[in-house]
């Protein structure tokens, strides 16, 4: 993994990384946007499951949107997660999948809950902003 990204959790604030999260995440070089990706198939039709399912199969989305551009998660330097009726148990499902991609080093990251998403069934959607490393 060539992980380019700086991440800083300043002093003055809480510890993120059992969170999912960063404060602060930079990097020099092209940045890529990600639109929202969420338990879908190739059709746009939303795969049914419970919450686990659906972040699983959103994160595998997202996966495929960034290796498009030849990017992985390393790159990736701040996340948009959307989270219908959430609660602390979402959280925790959640945090295990980001640990899981990013490990310790994980983006920054903005959690909204709400109260419905795009789509019938959909329970969780993420979104990106990656950043495509200087050439050369």
């Amino acid at each position: 993994m060539n992980d380019r990204r700086t991440l800083t959790n300043p002093a003055g604030l809480h510890d993120p990384a059992p969170f999912g999260y960063s404060h602060v995440a930079a990097a020099r070089g092209e940045m890529v946007f990600i639109a929202g990706q969420y338990a879908s198939d190739s059709t746009g039709a939303v795969v049914p499951g419970d919450f686990a399912t659906q972040v699983e199969r959103s994160f595998e989305n997202l996966r495929t949107a960034l290796a498009a551009e030849g990017l992985g998660f390393e790159h990736v330097v701040r996340l948009g997660t959307f989270v219908v009726d959430h609660d602390l148990a979402k959280l925790e499902i959640l945090g295990k999948a980001l640990h899981a991609a990013w490990g310790e080093r994980l983006p920054a990251q903005t959690l909204s809950g709400v109260a419905a998403l795009a789509l019938p069934g959909m329970l969780f959607e993420i979104d990106a902003i990656a950043v495509r490393p200087p050439r050369g």
